[in-house]
């Protein structure tokens, strides 16, 4: 087993609810993901006293319109994560164009799967609870050799 160089938290579709389990799962992460549908500036803030956070916009995120990127590429460690909300709008060739990973949120539903090589990871969502859907975030161990993530499901 490698060592961990690095514990990157991946949180999404918060829409302006900060939850007490979800600072409690982030506590310990190197750096934080915020895949869109933020809600407030509030929520980044909390994220940021836990570490240095990355944020997208989402399609809720209308008043962070101009202060928070439709995308972002994000060096974990010595990887490079795309970030967008939306996987539909995924509009490039993720191994070619040399990611790791791609995370997303949207649907609130979260997942983790491998093609090609890469890894594309929806935390689900940490906020308000839809439907029948878990209430969750997700952790990743990045090491030298590979990115080990879970899903960490919120007891709320």
């Amino acid at each position: 087993m490698s060592k961990i160089d690095l514990n990157l938290g991946v949180i999404s579709d918060t829409h302006g609810l900060l939850r007490p389990q979800a600072v409690a799962a982030l506590r310990g992460c190197d750096l934080i993901i915020h895949a869109g549908d933020v809600g407030n500036e509030a929520v980044l803030d909390g994220l940021r006293s836990i570490a240095p956070t990355h944020a997208i916009r989402g399609n809720i995120d209308t008043e962070m319109r101009a202060r928070l990127p439709a995308t972002d590429i994000v060096e974990v460690g010595e990887l490079l994560f795309y970030v967008l909300h939306n996987i539909a709008d995924l509009d490039l060739d993720p191994p070619t164009a040399g990611f790791a990973a791609v995370v997303y949120g949207h649907s609130h539903q979260p997942s983790i799967r491998w093609d090609d090589g890469v890894l594309y990871l929806n935390p689900g969502s940490a906020g308000p609870r839809r439907f029948r859907l878990p209430v969750t975030l997700a952790r990743v161990a990045v090491t030298t050799m590979e990115l080990r993530p879970e899903i960490v499901e919120l007891q709320v």
